[in-house]
C-alpha cells in the first residue's frame, strides 16, 4: 500500500482566530498538500488557558477524519504550544514555527517579555480580560497588515479577549526532540529565526509581515512546503 500522505496542522495565535491561516490552507491545498486549520477560539477565554487549549486540541483532532503521520504548523502564539499539541497525537512527523515564539518550558509568556509590554497590557485589560490583539497597540495596525476590508473585519472580530493570567501562566513543560523548522515573515520574530538556524533546523525568511499568511499566502505556502519537506 502507498504511504499515507503527511497532513498539515494549523494551528492559529492564541490571540487570533482561523481566519488568520484560512487563506494559508487553501493556498497548500492548491499546491497538492493536505491541510486542516483547527478552531480553538472556545478553549481561549477562561484560565487556565494552556490546560484548556491542549485539551482543546486534542478533542479537535479526535473530531477529524485525518488519518495518517501529520506536520504542525504553529502561528505566532501557538508556536511555543506545539511540542504539548505534539503530545496528545501519535504520529507527528514534526513541527513548524511560522513567524512564531518558540517554546520556553516552564516559563511564561510574562518571564520572557518586556515588563513594560506587560504593564501595558495589564492597563489596557479590562475584567482580568486582555483587549483583542489589535487593540494593544497605541494604532491599530489591521487597516496597514490588512488591505481586503471583508478579511481585516473577520480578523477583527474573531480575536479574542483572552484573561491576563494567561500571560503568567507557566508554559508546559514537554521537550520535543523530533525534526523542527521555522518560516519567518516579520522582523519581530528575526531572533526567533536566529535561534532556530542556529539549531540547524531548516528555515526560510520572507521579507513580509505577520499576517501574510492571510494576506500574501501564496509565497508563504511556498516557503512552508519547501521547509515541510525537508523535515519530511
Amino acid at each position: 500500500m502507498p504511504a499515507a500522505p503527511v497532513t498539515a496542522v494549523l494551528v492559529h495565535s492564541p490571540f487570533l482566530g482561523p481566519a488568520s491561516l484560512r487563506p494559508l490552507a487553501d493556498e497548500l491545498a492548491a499546491l497538492g498538500h493536505p491541510t486542516l486549520v483547527l478552531d480553538l477560539l472556545p478553549s481561549v477565554v477562561t484560565p487556565p488557558v494552556h490546560q484548556r487549549l491542549i485539551g482543546a486540541f486534542a478533542d479537535a483532532m479526535s473530531d477529524t477524519a485525518v488519518t495518517g503521520p501529520l506536520m504542525l504548523v504553529g502561528h505566532s502564539g501557538a508556536g511555543p504550544l506545539l511540542p504539548a499539541f505534539a503530545d496528545e497525537l501519535e504520529d507527528v512527523r514534526g513541527l513548524l514555527y511560522l513567524d512564531a515564539g518558540l517554546p520556553t518550558p516552564g516559563k511564561s509568556w510574562r518571564d520572557t517579555a518586556p515588563a513594560k509590554l506587560y504593564e501595558r497590557l495589564r492597563e489596557r485589560s479590562r475584567d482580568g480580560q486582555l483587549p483583542r490583539w489589535h487593540h494593544w497597540f497605541d494604532t491599530d495596525p489591521l487597516p496597514e497588515l490588512v488591505a481586503d476590508a471583508a478579511l481585516r473585519a473577520e480578523i477583527a472580530d474573531e480575536a479574542p479577549e483572552v484573561p491576563l493570567a494567561f500571560l503568567s501562566e507557566p508554559r508546559p513543560s514537554v521537550e520535543w526532540d523530533g525534526p523542527a523548522g521555522y518560516v519567518a515573515l516579520s522582523a519581530a520574530h528575526r531572533d526567533d529565526l536566529a535561534a532556530a538556524r542556529a539549531l540547524g533546523w531548516p528555515a526560510r525568511e520572507l521579507d513580509t509581515h505577520h499576517l501574510a499568511c492571510a494576506t500574501d499566502p501564496k509565497p508563504v505556502a511556498v516557503a512552508v512546503l519547501e521547509v515541510l519537506l525537508d523535515l519530511a
